[in-house]
């Protein structure tokens, strides 16, 4: 498109320059009109089609919201307009002047001037003519008058005599028979044609202007000679005199000058009309070739800016890859330059946010999977004291829903979450009296369905995007309870070890002394004796069952584990309560096998059956009920009396040596029983019957392989 407009601009300069032209050459005017008016009025019908269809693609593009079309019609229209309404003026003005100036041109003054100065200059040369035939008249009557054999040297003397250039002398055949001349005469002269010596013969005199090329405009005269002797024929004498050269040059323009305007005023309607067209032409060339270059210079201005438009659709929808050429070194290439620069920029800035997003996303999983396995609770406040986060192990611990307290305060969680009533109270006190100062506390947690020992631990994060409080807690009810049993279990050790070694002493020295002394005393005597050795070896006896229970309880016990039948075991362990019609069973068939040792196993379920047995003591209905059952992936155990349950001081204190309720007990049967189950990797509970009664529960792990037929 752009060539083929440059092409029709070039070609249309060229033929509307030669329309002009060939009013001034008559020649070409008159062989190429025709076919220059042929070639413009298809060159303007081509450039007609050339703007419709650039009108076409600009319809196509503005129904297609081609972005800058408007830009492209509106500029159209400012640079036809710019071309148009000068050139409008221009054309009419030219009309106008071109008609006054050729009606001017034949004026009636003109015309007579150009004639009158034609007739001058005719009236000149005739004159001239007239003068150069009286001195061939008079050169003739002399020369006819003497013989002929001297006409020779006679005729040279009339030449100079006369003040003639060129003089000849011929026969009435034409035939040279003397010549004289100056110096810028030829050396051959020029014979007159038949015609002229026809002419002469019949005794007429010729005379003629001619033009001889280089050597200008002259005057030539030939006359009859008649000799004297009727003997000879005539003889012909011919005058060459050329016309002064400003004369002729003056003559000459001025018949030129005459025989144009003569064509001129013929032709003056067809000038018009020629002028005219050209000047239509040009017109219309010169608009048509304004709107399709607009068209090219708008598209050009246009298409920066559609690609502006196009990146930045590109960069609403995140794309910033849109690097445009820069062709230019005018204000849109500096834009473009500052629009490549921006997407490049902002491509950097996404990449690094990006980068940043994903380093803050590995950093936030990183610190969630730290806080998923982290074996303490943690709890994240903002400034006002609301819970921001709360790990998997403090909502496991404190048995709450994490939905529950999240964005709420301390003091608005008894409102969700009764049980969390002392312990949010603890809290915010602890952080209302020192923000600033870290604090540590141990407290006893009673939420959810077991006590727990929780040591607490609080402290204000630095000021910042993140600044607030950080609560960190542990369930540290194991780690007292294992302090608990090992310092229970030392003093259980140490406490074997010292009464052991003196009571088989003293059990010996009873016994001889009452073998030695009994003979020899009387009957009295004796009795008391007897009965006091009796006394002192009984209370050794059961000393020696403490000892016992002692070291059974201070010695870690060694569990072999193997696929154990707990419901087979529950039936072995029966057999030694007899048909006992108190205990019921609920065992469930068939049972997964538990990995445990049968020995140890045992000794747990004859330790529950007794302490529920002696629980029962007085009761007028007594009733022990054994139940089996998997639970949880876990098999299940339970024990339940109805007897009187269990007293307020001792519940938190069921599972520590020495805590019991039974008048002679030892207190250590459940710290074994739970040191056993501990060993098979089990949990026990022991809780109050809504009944009445108590509950003992102990859940065990399946083995892998074997179930109960």
């Amino acid at each position: 498109m752009k060539y083929l407009v440059f092409i029709s601009f070039v070609v249309g300069a060229g033929l509307v320059y030669l329309l002009s032209s060939a009013s001034a050459n008559t020649d070409f005017f008159a062989q190429h009109l025709s076919s220059l008016l042929v070639a413009t009025g298809v060159l303007v019908a081509a450039m007609v089609v050339l703007v419709g269809y650039q009108v076409m693609q600009l319809r196509k593009k503005m129904r297609a919201g081609v972005f800058g079309t408007k830009l492209t019609i509106r500029l159209m229209l400012v640079f036809g307009l710019m071309a148009f309404l000068p050139g409008a003026v221009v054309y009419a003005v030219s009309v106008q002047f071109l008609s006054k100036s050729i009606e001017s041109w034949f004026d009636v003054r003109v015309d007579t001037a150009l004639s009158s100065g034609l007739n001058l200059g005719q009236a000149v040369l005739d004159n001239l003519q007239r003068e150069l035939t009286r001195k061939a008249d008079s050169m003739a009557q002399t020369l006819a008058e003497v013989p002929a054999s001297s006409h020779g040297t006679l005729l040279n003397n009339l030449r100079e005599q006369y003040n003639v250039q060129e003089a000849t002398l011929f026969t009435d055949r034409g035939k040279l028979i003397s010549f004289a001349g100056n110096e810028r005469s030829g050396l051959n002269p020029t014979a007159p044609d038949s015609a002229i010596l026809q002419q002469i013969r019949q005794q007429q005199t010729y005379t003629r202007l001619e033009n001889r090329g280089d050597k200008g405009l002259y005057m030539r005269v030939v006359v009859p000679v008649n000799l004297l002797s009727y003997t000879e024929s005539i003889r012909v004498l011919q005058l060459l005199q050329p016309v002064p050269q400003k004369l002729a040059d003056d003559a000459e323009a001025v018949r030129l000058a005459y025989q144009d305007y003569q064509e001129l005023s013929i032709s003056r309607l067809g000038l018009k009309r020629l002028y005219g067209l050209t000047l239509t032409l040009a017109m219309v060339l010169a608009l048509l070739a304004t709107v399709a270059l607009a068209f090219l210079i708008s598209e050009q201005m246009a298409a920066p800016l559609r690609a502006l438009a196009k990146g930045t659709r590109a960069v609403a929808k995140g794309d910033f890859s849109q690097v445009h050429p820069v062709n230019s070194r005018d204000e849109l290439g500096m834009l473009t330059q500052s629009f490549n620069r921006m997407t490049r920029q902002l491509a950097e800035a996404r990449q690094a946010t990006a980068d940043s997003h994903a380093q803050i996303g590995k950093s936030y999983a990183y610190l969630e999977t730290i806080l998923a396995n982290l074996t303490s609770g943690v709890i994240a406040f903002d400034e006002q004291l609301r819970v921001r986060s709360i790990n998997p192990v403090a909502v496991q611990i404190l048995d709450v829903q994490e939905s529950l307290i999240r964005g709420l305060q301390p003091y608005q969680w008894a409102s969700q979450t009764p049980h969390l009533a002392d312990f949010a109270h603890l809290i915010a006190t602890q952080f209302q009296a020192q923000p600033v100062v870290d604090w540590q506390q141990q407290v006893i947690y009673r939420g959810g369905q077991n006590k727990r020992v929780l040591l607490v631990r609080g402290t204000c994060l630095p000021s910042g995007i993140d600044s607030g409080f950080i609560l960190v807690f542990d369930d540290i009810t194991h780690l007292v309870r294992a302090q608990r049993d090992a310092a229970w279990g030392e003093v259980a050790r140490r406490l074997a070890h010292e009464i052991k070694n003196p009571l088989t002493p003293i059990q010996l020295s009873a016994e001889r002394i009452a073998h030695k002394f009994s003979s020899k005393l009387d009957a009295a005597d004796a009795a008391i004796l007897q009965r006091s050795t009796e006394t002192i070896v009984t209370q050794v006896s059961v000393m020696k069952e403490m000892v016992n229970a002692f070291a059974e309880y201070a010695k870690a016990p060694s569990a072999l584990l193997q696929p154990v039948n707990l419901n087979a075991l529950v039936h072995e362990v029966l057999t030694l309560y007899g048909h006992d019609t108190s205990i019921q069973l609920a065992l469930t068939e068939p049972l997964p096998m538990v990995m445990g040792d049968a020995r140890l196993l045992r000794q747990v379920i004859h330790n529950l059956l007794q302490n529920a047995q002696d629980a029962l003591a007085g009761n007028a209905h007594p009733r022990i009920d054994i139940v089996t059952q998997v639970a949880e992936q876990t098999v299940q155990l339970m024990v339940m009396d109805n007897g009187a349950g269990l007293s307020e001081h001792v519940k938190d204190r069921l599972f520590e040596p020495y805590a019991t309720t039974k008048p002679k007990g030892t207190g250590l049967g459940l710290a074994i029983v739970k040191k056993i189950v501990e060993e098979h990797q089990g949990v026990i509970r022991m809780e109050n019957r809504e009944q009445g009664g108590v509950v003992v529960c102990i859940r065990l792990p399946i083995a892998e392989h074997g179930v109960q037929a």
